[in-house]
């Protein structure tokens, strides 16, 4: 599966001439690694005297991070397995009217799921967000300047998840799902610049 394929080969299988993996997956493991740093974070602080009054809520933080770490590292498959059906609908035969209506009925099956992926994965994204804000301000101050680089890294993954929402909803012919999707996203996607901002100057500052 591509969750255990080496770093290396995901990097050339990124950038070869085959369409999969490709941007839904490659926010996939973005997303995951902020997850990853958030949980380091954590990891160096619970247990530290000095941050003992944070300990409890390090943990709690920590088994989140965890989770959507799993999630994300699994969503990279999931993208994958999404893209190939909408590639499959599309080579489907449409030589007679039934045969149209059959193809067209797939495609758009497989776009909705195309467009949930990404859209799962920018709910995951945001979240890591608001951890690392907490370990940014709360965590070990010796590697706060992870939390910096989990934030970034969660924002890239929400944002490129967001770009693979908006582009399979516009090939949907079903517009409530379509202005469903978007609609959420952009709920999600509401504050994040800011909070980007905000958390990474905190980590500066923290520096």
């Amino acid at each position: 599966m591509i969750e255990d394929t080496s770093l290396e080969v995901f990097l050339n299988e990124l950038a070869s001439k085959t369409p999969t993996p490709g941007g839904g997956s490659a926010a996939a493991i973005m997303g995951g690694m902020g997850a990853a740093l958030v949980a380091m974070v954590c990891n160096l602080t619970i247990n530290k005297k000095a941050y003992e009054a944070v300990d409890a809520e390090m943990r709690d933080i920590l088994q989140r991070a965890e989770v959507l770490r799993e999630q994300l590292t699994g969503m990279m498959r999931q993208d994958i397995e999404a893209f190939d059906r909408v590639m499959s609908a599309y080579g489907l035969p449409r030589e007679t009217e039934a045969e149209k209506a059959v193809r067209s009925q797939a495609i758009q099956s497989a776009l909705k799921d195309a467009t949930e992926v990404p859209l799962a994965c920018a709910r995951a994204s945001a979240e890591i967000i608001a951890l690392s804000r907490v370990v940014a301000e709360k965590g070990n101050k010796n590697v706060v300047s992870d939390a910096g680089v989990a934030v970034v890294a969660a924002y890239a993954a929400l944002k490129s998840s967001a770009l693979s929402v908006r582009v399979n909803t516009g090939a949907l012919s079903d517009v409530s799902f379509a202005t469903q999707s978007i609609t959420e996203l952009d709920v999600i996607l509401d504050g994040a610049d800011t909070a980007m901002r905000e958390i990474y100057q905190e980590v500066v500052h923290r520096l």
